[in-house]
């Protein structure tokens, strides 16, 4: 079998890569660089004078080939790489008539506990998601953030104690709005400092979130040590780094009790078994990051199902936008007419917080046709909200 095209398809604000064998099966990946898709999308050409010939099988010599081909590396090509990787397994799934999961270990657990994104302007809107998951039956809710999803034209102020004092006060509302039937995944969006963050986590811990996430930039890896070495709850962070070698640089300062990883950023279905695999032999548990289309999903799912030491798996709201497109930037600016479920030929199933094991060979699932003349590209934007005195506020 060999592989006989490579395409790379952009759908609203989505880029997925789909491979063509000759022997008729095709295997479809998502790009998680989503902010950069353009750049991506020329890395995957790049990789393509190289793919093209070979046996899709051999996916981990590919992988190695195309990581240590340059003396480049960075986010565009690790996104354009993770999307191949995840193309390929579904090829090598549907070679072998079997879920991907199957592949690489077979089955950990029968079900995959999934949170629910919750978001708002206010603390009114959070709390209403709060109390809507929890009657769609999710015992976890994330993407929480206390400082609110305020609109990024907005030029923000606070004094540090309203800063603190503030978020702690949402926290014990959403608390209150689930009790204990429902984990908080708090993400702080890289809003504090690290005395702030420290400071922050003892007012809050009474609240018991299930862990913080991002409390700082997450660049520097002594910082977010210092942080975890200080505090009482878990700190959530990964989503930006996609090296192994970062990963474990990370796990070795004990600086991340969930390590975040991005399916299709960290070197897709290969590249996150493999920092799944350090982070077991740190006793941590992974949380992979997802705040992409149903095709990340299901390939989450897939190393959810598989690997041991996962504890719970984040979920966008796929009725809607991307995640990335709610979040980031003004609702006015998002296409309504787009619901993710459009996209695909199917969407995962939720049953009181659980998401059945993936089923069919391969990944599961299909873009639908003429995705992309249905849904066409949209360059992202830079939209960057600002202090009131013109700094930037990261949010």
């Amino acid at each position: 079998m060999k592989i006989t095209e490579i395409k790379i398809l952009k759908v609203n604000s989505f880029m997925y890569v789909k491979i063509f064998t000759d022997d008729g099966l095709t295997g479809l990946g998502e790009c998680g660089t989503w902010g950069f898709l353009d750049a991506a999308a020329e890395a995957v050409e790049t990789f393509k004078s190289y793919l093209i010939g070979q046996n899709p099988l051999d996916i981990e010599h590919h992988w190695q080939y195309m990581y240590r081909s340059f003396h480049f590396r960075g986010a565009a090509v690790m996104g354009a790489l993770s999307a191949i990787d995840i193309a390929l397994w579904d090829i090598a799934g549907k070679h072998y008539n079997a879920p991907i999961y199957q592949l690489i270990g077979g089955k950990c657990r029968d079900k995959i506990r999934v949170y629910y994104h919750v978001g708002g302007a206010t603390i009114e809107e959070i709390v209403s998601s709060c109390k809507k998951a929890k009657e769609l039956g999710y015992t976890a809710v994330g993407h929480l953030s206390p400082f609110l999803d305020e609109p990024r034209t907005v030029p923000y102020f606070e004094t540090g104690v309203q800063r603190i004092n503030r978020a702690v006060d949402r926290v014990r509302l959403m608390r209150e709005a689930v009790g204990d039937d429902v984990d908080l995944c708090l993400e702080l969006h890289r809003r504090m400092n690290p005395g702030e963050a420290i400071t922050f986590a003892h007012a809050v811990e009474k609240y018991n979130p299930f862990f913080l996430e991002d409390p700082i930039k997450p660049d520097n890896f002594d910082a977010m040590a210092l942080i975890a070495n200080r505090i009482n709850i878990p700190i959530a962070t990964g989503e930006r780094i996609h090296t192994i070698q970062e990963f474990e640089m990370l796990l070795s300062r004990n600086a991340v009790n969930y390590v975040r990883t991005s399916v299709c950023l960290c070197g897709g279905i290969t590249g996150t078994k493999k920092i799944a695999a350090i982070a077991e032999a740190h006793d941590t548990l992974i949380v992979p990051h997802n705040p992409l289309s149903p095709v990340s999903t299901v390939a989450c799912l897939h190393i959810a199902a598989a690997v041991e030491n996962f504890a719970v798996q984040e979920l966008p709201d796929h009725s809607g936008p991307a995640a990335t497109d709610r979040y980031v930037f003004d609702k006015s600016e998002n296409v309504k007419a787009l619901k993710q479920s459009d996209i695909v030929t199917k969407i995962p199933v939720v049953t009181n917080g659980f998401i059945a094991l993936p089923e069919g060979p391969g990944l599961g699932l299909d873009l639908t046709e003429n995705v992309e003349e249905i849904f066409p590209y949209k360059r992202r934007k830079v939209h960057t909200r600002l202090n009131t005195d013109g700094s930037i506020c990261d949010q």
